[in-house]
């Protein structure tokens, strides 16, 4: 057993070491596009699916010179980064409540990797968000970690020392990592545990585990744990640092929100791209991916369109990547059955409301990002969310009046309420909902609204119901028809210890010339992990060339 743990540990360490190269990219050493002219159905790389993961990827393609053609099935460009408007002048984002960017000269504007996108302008959370308990109504400050452990340390002063070690041993991954990044690879195996010991020693643990061994009391770790919603796992089965690094970003450097909602980031994406030589077709649906010889070498749109690429890079789904988009080939055989085993995330159930009156003002609520719990156990609230139980669920609440004067109508409010859900629950309406036969289907989806509208009303919102303007619903088959996400996942595959950081799907795959990025492969899910795996699939692409 000891054995098998220490060859996890030093596999985990070389794929760590193999990645290192692509998280920080020197442009000026790599090469330029633009020396031979191409047809026009020719380019340097085809990109499929226009999800922030795919336009990060063809941003850095045009940065560099190369032509990149984004092909997007949806109207508009941005996966779940997109809006959509309705009478009133009401204009809902489709997933955004908060994420992390970088600031210069004062203002929230430097996207990760793209500091020539200065456009898009973000906002601070008042707090960064506010979680109620049975026995605990909090608000954890924005961009001051020590004002939140002092804050925990006076509801639970027995569990001070615990608390502090467990915030420094988020603080001492987040430091082994960049430290390791720095090395660019040098770095003397076997003095790593002595070097890396935070890295070193939670690889293969979950959060909870990492909770478990520094605190005690159930309730304090239901608190610090809250965000488990925004990975899609419960402390059980979630990988350690992939809820220790981001969840420390957040409570160190803040969340935003960009002006303009998230649809301007994407088409701030768009016009870098066109801008640069790029080019992005809407409604245009990849049918197939054309593979010879075990190669990319292009793609075939549902209406006939053959274009052909040195690379394609898939922003789809990592499922229909390989099961739809292609024909069988031999050499994924052992890939597939691998794929197999991976668990795919939670989908989202989400109310979004527009009111006629200018309820939450009237309200004197001042928060934006609220997450409302009924109990102290994760995994009781998985479980609910897996089983569509929003009767016994809790939920999670975006008040965007709060983000920025203007961002609705004068005198009214735009706002989400929502609950993660699992899939199974709505594959019984899948094939009538695709065939347009929706009745079983929209009721269902109002029962469940209701019963989420009045939790709301009776514990945050009073008068809620009768304000209420336009309503819409967003289902798992919402998800799964707009996104073409597999079974309407919103987070790729679960970040399982076995499927996350350096071991989770890498951006190559055995077909040669065919990538992957988004939340599906590295890093992960979320605006600035797939980001990221843009520029990280960009990155591996890169070396080849």
């Amino acid at each position: 057993m000891m054995l098998n743990d220490e060859i996890k540990r030093r596999d985990f360490i070389k794929t760590l070491l193999a990645g290192v190269s692509t998280l920080a990219l020197d442009w000026s050493a790599l090469p330029r596009g633009g020396q031979a002219q191409k047809s026009e159905n020719e380019f340097d790389a085809i990109i499929i699916g226009s999800g922030l993961g795919g336009l990060s990827c063809a941003a850095a393609f045009a940065r560099q010179g190369f032509r990149p053609l984004v092909l997007e099935k949806h109207d508009r460009a941005g996966g779940y980064a997109t809006t959509f408007t309705r009478p009133g002048g009401f204009e809902f984002d489709v997933s955004l409540h908060s994420t992390t960017v970088g600031e210069r000269d004062g203002i929230h504007n430097l996207i990760p990797g793209f500091p020539e996108i200065d456009g898009v302008e973000f906002v601070p959370h008042p707090y960064l968000y506010r979680v109620i308990f049975p026995d605990y109504d909090i608000r954890v400050p924005q961009k001051n970690l020590q004002s939140y452990i002092d804050l925990l340390t006076g509801y639970f002063p027995e569990e001070k020392a615990g608390i502090e070690a467990l915030f420094a041993d988020m603080k001492g991954v987040a430091a082994d990592i960049n430290k390791f990044s720095s090395a660019h690879g040098q770095v003397e195996m076997s003095r790593f545990p002595a070097d890396f010991p935070y890295l070193f020693n939670c690889y293969n643990k979950a959060w909870g585990q990492m909770a478990d061994a520094r605190l005690k009391n159930p309730k304090l770790k239901a608190i610090v744990s809250a965000l488990w919603v925004y990975y899609g796992l419960p402390p059980s089965k979630l990988a350690g640092f992939y809820y220790a690094l981001p969840t420390l970003g957040y409570l160190e450097h803040g969340g935003f929100y960009p002006r303009g909602r998230s649809q301007k980031l994407s088409n701030a994406f768009v016009q870098f791209i066109e801008k640069h030589g790029g080019k992005v077709l809407l409604n245009q649906r990849v049918g197939e991916i054309l593979v010879k010889d075990q190669t990319a070498v292009g793609v075939k749109t549902a209406d006939g369109k053959t274009y052909s690429g040195r690379v394609v890079v898939s922003n789809a789904n990592a499922y229909d990547t390989f099961h739809t988009m292609m024909q069988p080939q031999p050499a994924l055989t052992e890939y597939l059955a691998k794929m197999a085993q991976f668990s795919v995330s939670l989908s989202s159930f989400q109310i979004f409301l527009g009111l006629k009156k200018n309820l939450i003002n009237a309200l004197d609520l001042k928060d934006t990002e609220i997450f409302y719990e009924t109990g102290y156990d994760p995994e009781v609230s998985y479980q609910n969310s897996r089983s569509a139980n929003v009767e016994n669920g809790g939920y999670g609440m975006m008040l965007y009046d709060n983000l920025y004067e203007g961002y609705s109508p004068k005198g009214k409010n735009t706002l989400t309420i929502m609950t993660l859900q699992g899939y199974d629950h709505w594959q019984k309406y899948e094939v009538d909902y695709l065939n347009g036969k929706k009745e079983a289907y929209r009721a269902e989806k109002e029962r469940l609204a209701n019963i989420l509208i009045d939790k709301v009303e009776q514990t945050l919102l009073p008068g809620l119901r009768q304000a209420i303007a336009v309503k819409e619903i967003g289902t798992p088959l919402t998800n799964l028809r707009y996104t073409g996400n597999y079974r309407g996942a919103i987070y790729g595959w679960d970040q399982t210890l076995d499927n996350s950081g350096p071991q989770r799907l890498p951006n190559a795959t055995p077909i040669k010339n065919l990538y992957l990025a988004g939340a599906w492969t590295q890093p992960g899910h979320g605006y600035g992990g797939v980001i990221g795996s843009g520029l990280q699939c960009f990155g591996e692409i890169m070396k080849t060339w």
